[in-house]
């Protein structure tokens, strides 16, 4: 299997970072590093991040962020994720990893799933995965919570395009998709995202 660099583009995210860092630790297959990325947070986030062994490089608007963290990733393959998500398991990164691999993929995502309960909160998730599935057919799309993409195809195409300050991982997923194959995960592999 291939190295696997994760990034987390942060500000303030003391409340959410800690979640994600332990479902992190739990995973069976560890990540070669996680870099966070963090844009001058004044509450505790860098020092958790510190206290759980991440690289902390100076982050900026989402996309700046990834970059910065991207350009100090050793990793051949990279994810990015958002601060406020959770794997469903400890065989979860495993799973993508192989199946990213064996699908031949350049950069690919997974569906969601609400951390908080409700019915109608899990039905506008399903009705957002169904949507995202279908639209990613035609034009592909990657949410900025988890993209995962092999590292030189982020080198080639010069990353995320800071300059656009909204959309800007839809911007990526297409760049990407131009250059290897896009794909959704398989439709069990699921992370849990917060609805703040």
């Amino acid at each position: 299997m291939q190295t696997l660099s994760i990034i987390i583009p942060t500000m303030n995210e003391e409340d959410y970072l800690p979640i994600l860092l332990t479902s992190l630790k739990a995973q069976n297959y560890k990540p070669l590093e996680t870099i966070v990325a963090d844009a001058h947070s004044t509450d505790r986030t860098r020092e958790i991040a510190r206290e759980a062994g991440a690289k902390i490089v100076e982050g900026g608007m989402p996309g700046a962020g990834r970059n910065n963290g991207a350009e100090v990733a050793r990793g051949g393959v990279l994810l990015f994720l958002d601060a406020d998500i959770l794997f469903p398991d400890k065989t979860f990164l495993e799973k993508v990893v192989k199946e990213f691999e064996e699908r031949r993929l350049g950069i690919a995502t997974v569906s969601i799933a609400p951390i908080q309960s409700g019915r109608v909160i899990r039905f506008a998730h399903d009705v957002y995965n169904f949507y995202l599935r279908l639209a990613g057919s035609r034009r592909p799309h990657a949410p900025g919570f988890f993209i995962l993409v092999k590292r030189d195809i982020h080198e080639q195409m010069k990353g995320f395009d800071e300059s656009i300050l909204y959309a800007e991982d839809q911007d990526y997923a297409v760049r990407a998709a131009k250059i290897g194959a896009f794909g959704f995960l398989s439709r069990d592999l699921i992370i849990q995202v917060s609805t703040r």
